[in-house]
């Protein structure tokens, strides 16, 4: 009898031990399964960070801020942002009654205003002007003077036309 017990008890034991490997093994399995798609998830992930890098890199190529030899142009002006100014001084020709004088088209559901400047390098900016329903584009050319004033002028001109 003594030894049935202990015969049954190995046998519960080994049942037991059994029971234990195979649901391990599943665990593993599936642990192992996750980490897979998880990988190739960070993997997408990195290349969408990549390509998004890349594009802000591209995005970033015509711009006063990355432009260190235009830059130099404003360093005897000791001006903290360079870019930041020259877009309020444009802005500020927004505050004149009527439509923004820099704007050759007159506004036909309001006003034409800028809206958003992109300061290229240290002679040419581009803006965007819209009256609320149409809107356009303008290429500047513009100078810093020493006495910090900008003077703008106007190079080339686009109106959108709406197509209904």
């Amino acid at each position: 009898m003594k030894n049935k017990i202990f015969l049954y008890l190995f046998v519960f034991a080994a049942l037991i031990a059994l029971y234990q490997f195979v649901s391990t093994n599943n665990l593993q399995k599936a642990l192992n399964k996750d980490i897979s798609s998880l990988e190739a998830k960070v993997e997408k992930l990195e290349d969408s960070v990549q390509k998004s890098q890349l594009r802000i890199l591209d995005i970033q190529y015509f711009s006063l801020e990355n432009n260190d030899d235009a830059l130099a142009y404003y360093d005897h002006l000791n001006l903290q942002d360079p870019v930041r100014y020259i877009e309020d001084k444009l802005l500020e020709t927004n505050e004149q009654k009527g439509n923004n004088p820099l704007v050759p088209y007159d506004g036909m559901e309001s006003d034409f205003k800028i809206n958003k400047i992109k300061v290229l390098n240290h002679k040419w900016l581009l803006a965007d002007f819209s009256d609320g329903k149409y809107w356009g584009d303008l290429v500047i050319k513009y100078e810093l003077q020493d006495d910090l004033s900008v003077d703008f002028t106007l190079l080339d001109h686009l109106l959108y036309t709406r197509s209904n």
